[in-house]
């Protein structure tokens, strides 16, 4: 039930925010945004008009990226920095799905359609997975049931309409954490290998498969009995080891595969200029922007000692690195990125006061882990929420001193479960209409009837799905200033996200 309750309200959001996004990008004008913008290769059909306008706010600043690869692979060396399941995902659906329309709808307007439906259908993917991997984790389905709902007014919505990677990366890290909590182990080691081809931060998940196995390892390794405590645990530590090196490699190998790819395309290239479109390399001529060629100099870092092409990128065109977003005119946009980052420490805080001694230990023994073996306890502060809280704190870390501190809030929200962990967490223990344990147990009719939903016959109003969030939203008159400032923020970001970045205008 609480499962089909997640998947309605995030069918929901996301028509909600295409429907959103097309007025905004109607109403709105677009800004003339200093950004990857390639020419049309081909003439637009009959389609192409009604497409742009339903959908071409979706296809702003990196989606440019995405669809271009998807259009015409990995022609400009900073191409590179977006890795390749997503446009093979958006080339697949075109050429199979979408395959009817050819002679109505050009390449790109395919592609662009393949993008809408993609993220459409692993947004709802992966609020489902989120709920499965919440009961697991936090055994306890009122705060499962309300991270998913959370999930579903995300900061970071707008990039999970848009043609972005953050869709297909979520639906890949909660179903691959959730395999892996449920001991499905190489199938998850597969998952979390295929979120590192969609995105670079994938690698970090090697950490729940080094982790996660050790722990149940040491845990099982207590209730051996002293006489063959040697034996079996050498057995167990092997067996650990064999498992987290599976892992480990199949996360590795598509980032090890991609460099590799990149490297072979510009440091040993078969490629010549004639063969590119004239078009594109006009673009690349006034841009600056380098193409493989085979006549041409090799790159400086192909000489490197580790010839990384993605770090390459991120240092020059990017100008990523420790630090180096630090300076007085960045003061906007760490302020756009402070909600998260306030989130995200006080999450941290409030885990670690709770279970100091645990953190400590790393996690990985005492007794917290036996009595949470017999009697597991429920709640954002269980010992099993520890590795989680870890690798957020990891990624709020690296966002905020290494990176362009803006993407922070999509970064957080699209790789980790922790940022609607602790919201929901929050919602549960100060807002006092979510304290009644009925409006979780109530169906629709229920709640409508019980928390008086107004009664009229909007058909907009009739289409919002009933649950225990929409029926908060609808009774904001008796929020908490807790609950103000929360859902106030999702809320914020919820809908500026689809106003600004749809038309060209700088977000997260």
């Amino acid at each position: 039930m609480e499962r089909w309750t997640a998947v309605r309200f995030a069918a929901f959001s996301r028509a909600l925010s295409l429907a959103l996004q097309a007025a905004f990008n109607a109403v709105v004008p677009d800004h003339a945004a200093d950004a990857f913008s390639p020419p049309r290769t081909e003439q637009p059909l009959l389609l192409d008009p009604l497409v742009e306008m339903l959908f071409g706010g979706l296809s702003h600043w990196d989606a440019e990226h995405f669809l271009f690869i998807a259009e015409h692979g990995y022609l400009y060396e900073h191409n590179f920095a977006f890795f390749p399941l997503f446009p093979l995902c958006l080339r697949a659906v075109s050429i199979s799905l979408l395959w009817p329309l050819c002679g109505w709808l050009s390449r790109h307007g395919q592609l662009l359609v393949s993008a809408v439906l993609v993220n459409s259908v692993l947004s709802v993917l992966a609020a489902v997975a989120l709920y499965s991997l919440s009961c697991h984790v936090l055994q306890e389905r009122r705060l499962a049931l309300l991270s998913s709902l959370l999930f579903c007014l995300t900061p970071a919505n707008v990039f999970l309409a848009a043609g972005y990677s953050e869709s297909l990366f979520a639906a890949l890290v909660f179903g691959g954490l959730w395999m892996l909590e449920e001991s499905h182990l190489p199938g998850a080691s597969v998952v979390l290998g295929l979120a590192t081809a969609a995105r670079a931060n994938g690698l970090v998940n090697a950490g729940f498969l080094l982790y996660l196995p050790l722990q149940r390892t040491l845990a099982q390794a207590l209730v051996v009995s002293s006489g063959a405590r040697g034996a079996a645990w050498g057995r167990r530590y092997f067996s650990c080891f064999l498992t987290a090196s599976f892992g480990v490699i199949c996360v590795v190998f598509p980032f090890a595969a991609f460099q590799y790819y990149g490297y072979r395309t510009f440091c040993t290239p078969s490629m010549q200029l004639e063969q590119v479109s004239p078009t594109l390399l006009d673009l690349a001529q006034t841009k600056g922007y380098r193409v493989p060629d085979a006549r041409g100099p090799l790159p400086m870092w192909c000489s490197s000692h580790l010839p990384l092409l993605y770090s390459y990128i991120q240092d020059v065109y990017w100008d990523v690195g420790f630090l180096r977003y630090f300076q007085l005119k960045q003061v906007p946009n760490f302020l756009l990125a402070l909600p998260v980052a306030v989130l995200g420490a006080a999450a941290t805080w409030s885990y670690a006061s709770a279970n100091w001694s645990l953190c400590l230990r790393l996690g990985l023994w005492g007794g917290e882990l036996k009595r949470q073996a017999d009697t597991p306890t429920p709640g954002f502060h269980n010992p099993k929420v520890f590795v989680y809280l870890v690798h957020f704190t990891f990624l709020l870390g690296f966002g905020v001193f290494c990176m362009h501190v803006q993407v922070v809030t999509r970064f957080l929200a699209s790789s980790s479960p922790v940022l609607y962990w602790f919201c929901a967490h929050l919602l549960l223990r100060y807002e006092p209409l979510l304290q009644d344990d009925r409006l979780f147990a109530a169906n629709e009719g229920q709640l409508e009837q019980k928390y008086q939903w107004p009664s009229v016959s909007s058909m907009a109003l009739r289409a919002v799905p009933c649950n225990p969030l929409t029926t908060l939203l609808l009774h904001r008159q008796a929020w908490c200033p807790l609950t103000r400032w929360l859902l106030g923020y999702f809320i914020s970001y919820w809908l500026l996200g689809l106003l600004l970045h749809c038309n060209s205008l700088p977000w997260t």
